[in-house]
């Protein structure tokens, strides 16, 4: 079940983590672009799932509060 589990929240943070990328690559913003690209690359360092969901929510949460 973990590895399963692991793969789904992979493949949703990555996906995203995509439209964060383009929105801040379309923008020329920077923070959406650094948090899309953490987003999509995370989940292959990341073999827990509960981190996993946590750091992607964090990383998800960044461009809310931080805006340059």
């Amino acid at each position: 079940m973990s590895g399963t589990a692991l793969l789904m929240w992979g493949m949703l943070f990555g996906a995203i983590g995509f439209g964060f990328f383009l929105y801040g690559k379309k923008q020329k913003s920077v923070v959406p672009l650094c948090v899309g690209i953490a987003l999509c690359v995370i989940p292959y360092f990341i073999a827990d799932v509960y981190v996993l969901v946590l750091i992607g929510v964090v990383l998800m949460a960044i461009p809310y509060f931080v805006r340059i």
